[in-house]
């Protein structure tokens, strides 16, 4: 399919998340139009505000369960692309349907809309997850977009309430995916074609709505407990444990936007990804670009630890993008943090 270019109007679902204001900026700011659904009005004036440079060149409109049957029909007719990053990701749920429910059916659902209303849609950009690659492979392998997760589906059945907190996430974001792919499998003559976007653990500055501390997502939330919580400082040799991989919100919201930009892209997958890490290599990109108040741990200790990497290469081929470094993401991380006054 060709390029979705500017000033054309994209749909954002979810747009009141931490990486969707990202996804939101950086296509108005590259010449959008861009209308979003959020879940109530507070929401949208709060985004309204935050995009008040840009005008009537931001909307929004409420969808207050994206579970709901044809809860995107009138959102999807006068669009030109949809970015859809509406999935929850938290480690809380004791059924595995909290999360899978929304995720499957969401994905889905909106797929459907756009099939039946979404006559000028062209793309669609869908916020996948590593959580979709990543199963149980051992070093020195590396993961690409070639790789899904086959491990957590087969757990989570088997298992139920008692699968651990992690591959019930997993399952949720494999099996939405899964069920785009086939989706666009069975209905050939769309009109419009897919990509999916799969970021590892996303840290970088929230300008999203928090009204509290304790409403800080997940991602950011692990930051904070582990380089910034002074009343329960992680040991060292936690800090310098093997931590995943990771990756900048600005990179990520990068990507989605460059995915409806670039041709090429139609039909891929795109693991946007920086590399691997530990706390203790945050650390030590803190303290290199003399952030104030940052504990130093064991300088070097994370050097020694040995995960399993995730190439984001196909992004930097294909978009062109070119990755925060990590110096950058935690120091602006940290300020966006300390701003709030926590």
């Amino acid at each position: 399919m060709p390029a979705i270019a500017p000033p054309a109007k994209v749909l954002v679902t979810g747009a009141s998340g931490f990486v969707a204001v990202w996804v939101t900026r950086t296509l108005l700011e590259k010449g959008f139009s861009v209308v979003v659904t959020v879940r109530s009005d507070s929401k949208g004036e709060y985004l309204k505000n935050l995009y008040k440079d840009h005008g009537d060149k931001f909307s929004y409109v409420i969808v207050d369960d994206i579970e709901k049957e044809g809860a995107f029909d009138e959102f999807v007719k006068d669009v030109d692309a949809v970015e859809h990053t509406a999935s929850p990701f938290h480690l809380r749920a004791d059924d595995p349907q909290e999360l899978i429910g929304p995720a499957v059916n969401g994905t889905v659902g909106v797929l459907k809309s756009i099939k039946a209303h979404g006559k000028k849609v062209k793309r669609v950009v869908i916020t996948s997850s590593i959580a979709a690659i990543i199963s149980d492979k051992l070093p020195p392998y590396t993961y690409t977009e070639t790789d899904w997760n086959n491990v957590s589906e087969g757990i989570v059945k088997e298992q139920g309430k008692k699968a651990s907190a992690v591959h019930k996430y997993r399952a949720s974001k494999t099996l939405a995916e899964r069920a785009a792919w086939k989706f666009i499998a069975e209905n050939p003559g769309l009109g419009w074609d897919l990509v999916t976007v799969n970021p590892p653990f996303i840290y970088g500055p929230p300008i999203h709505d928090i009204p509290s501390f304790n409403a800080l997502n997940t991602s950011i939330a692990s930051f904070y407990a582990a380089l910034l919580n002074k009343d329960a400082p992680f040991s060292n040799d936690k800090l310098a444990a093997p931590n995943g991989n990771w990756v900048d919100v600005r990179d990520v919201a990068f990507v989605h936007a460059e995915a409806l930009l670039k041709e090429d892209a139609g039909g891929e997958r795109f693991a946007a990804c920086a590399g691997t890490c530990t706390w203790q290599d945050f650390l030590d990109a803190l303290n290199e670009v003399g952030v104030e108040g940052i504990p130093k741990g064991i300088p070097g200790a994370g050097k020694a630890a040995v995960d399993i990497p995730l190439s984001g290469e196909k992004a930097v081929r294909v978009l062109g993008i070119k990755y925060k470094t990590m110096s950058e993401c935690a120091k602006d991380t940290v300020e966006a943090i300390r701003s709030r006054g926590w």
